[in-house]
This record gives C-alpha cells, sequence and structure tokens, in this order.
C-alpha cells in the first residue's frame, strides 16, 4: 500500500476520477426502511435529525423513497485525510461549471457525488483539472 498524498498539487495531479456506473441517492432512514436501506447503503452520517444513507437509487426507488440521483466520481488517490485543498479544488471546478457536488471523504478516496446527469461532463471537467495539475 502507498503512502497517502498529503500535498494539494500532487492530490490533485493524482486523482485519476473514476465514473461509477451505478447512480446513487442519499435517503433518511427511518425504522421500516433500516434493514434495506443500511445493508445497502455505501455511506451513512447521523445528524441530530436523523440518519442519513447514500443507497442505490433503484433500491430508493423500490422503496417508494423520492429524492434526486447522483452519480458518484470517486478520486484514486489515496489522499491524506489532513490533506488541504483536494475537495475545495474539485468542488470549486466543478461549481465553476455549475455542477452541483457533495463530497464524502473516506479512509482511502475522496468521493464527489454530482447529479446524476452531469456525471460525464463532471468527469471531464475532474479530467482537465488534473491534467494541468501534472
Amino acid at each position: 500500500m502507498t503512502k497517502p498524498v498529503r500535498d494539494r498539487e500532487a492530490m490533485i495531479a493524482a486523482m485519476e476520477p473514476r465514473l461509477d456506473t451505478q447512480s446513487w441517492c442519499f435517503v433518511l432512514v427511518s425504522p421500516d426502511t433500516a434493514p434495506q436501506l443500511l445493508g445497502a447503503a455505501i455511506g451513512t452520517f447521523r445528524e441530530d435529525e436523523g440518519v442519513t444513507a447514500i443507497v442505490p437509487s433503484q433500491l430508493a426507488d423500490e422503496l417508494g423513497i423520492e429524492g434526486p440521483d447522483f452519480a458518484r466520481i470517486t478520486l484514486m488517490v489515496h489522499s491524506d485525510l489532513e490533506g488541504v485543498g483536494l475537495t475545495a479544488a474539485v468542488s470549486g471546478a466543478l461549481a465553476d461549471a455549475g455542477i452541483a457536488c457533495n463530497m464524502v471523504a473516506a479512509f482511502h478516496h475522496d468521493h464527489a457525488f454530482v447529479p446524476a446527469t452531469k456525471g460525464e461532463e463532471a468527469l471531464s471537467i475532474l479530467r482537465s483539472l488534473a491534467a494541468s495539475a501534472s
């Protein structure tokens, strides 16, 4: 395993964005949907108002949960959790193009969730951003 990258320019240059073929939905978990949602979630977050889960859009549809579909772009660089600037660079580049972006950091990688209809466009923008930092 490689050491996490901490330098801003190095993280951007090595991010190698990858578009997931699955579409995702952010949903609120309720007691009656918890078994299905939590079993399929790729991420959860507990807030004072409740638990949010990121689940396959198809599952949300099957359960009658409405909400927008998102494409997930994984930044393949093993970014350091204390690295500074990757999130700002990614979300800033997408904001400049008018694309909403919800960032989720995990241990190895950062993930950008963008409207599903903007997935390919966002991927292209992030690839250009990485190339410009190389």
